[in-house]
């Protein structure tokens, strides 16, 4: 009886090159990291969109995290984003009552985020717009953006990045008005219609 050898290297199923990873939404997200605004506040506003990637497929497991000055341009300075309860460990969550401008969104499995957060003021000489920070499968380095929301013209024209885009650059950066104080806002990583993004140095 013949023995066949199957330890050589053309019976080994092939590595792949390289994970898909890394996976943002385990341990990332917290309860309710997208209800920035406090419980009831009048200047609330929700922006939501999706993310696409290069082909135009919406994202499931993509990780956004918002930051955003209170209606009057200033910079929150309270704690309590990600509260956890000393006697379990577990999050608490937000206390409805302190606005700490800061919130971390997942993507849901159509690609789809929202935040409810106040509407920004203007600070210095820009118009006023929420930062974001988008980490994604694929991307070796998180990328920032901003969302500027309609409605003020004239700053939007003073804005010192606004006013050196083209218009079809600038209008990547300029939510849609759903009314209501619903905003949309589609964010795409490449490609048709490819999101501004920002360096910082």
């Amino acid at each position: 009886m013949t023995q066949t050898d199957t330890s050589g290297p053309e019976n080994v199923p092939p590595t792949p090159s390289h994970t898909v990873g890394p996976f943002y939404g385990y341990a990332l997200p917290f309860r309710g990291g997208e209800e920035i605004a406090p419980l009831g506040h009048p200047d609330t506003v929700t922006v939501h969109g999706y993310v696409y990637d290069g082909e135009g497929s919406p994202l499931p497991d993509a990780l956004l995290e918002v930051w955003g000055p209170d209606p009057d341009g200033r910079v929150p300075t309270a704690d309590g984003s990600m509260r956890r309860d000393p006697a379990s460990g577990g999050f608490l969550g937000r206390n409805g009552v302190e606005f700490t401008g800061f919130g971390r969104i997942q993507t849901d499995a159509d690609g789809h985020w929202y935040v409810r957060t106040l509407r920004p003021g203007a600070r210095g000489r820009n118009a006023p717009y929420l930062s974001v920070c988008v980490f994604a499968r694929g991307l070796l380095v998180h990328l920032f953006t901003r969302i500027y929301l309609p409605g003020d013209d004239a700053a939007a024209a003073a804005d010192p990045l606004l006013s050196g885009l083209d218009a079809e650059r600038r209008d990547t950066l300029i939510a849609g008005d759903e009314g209501n104080g619903t905003y949309r806002f589609d964010i795409r990583l490449q490609g048709e219609g490819e999101t501004v993004f920002l360096e910082f140095q």
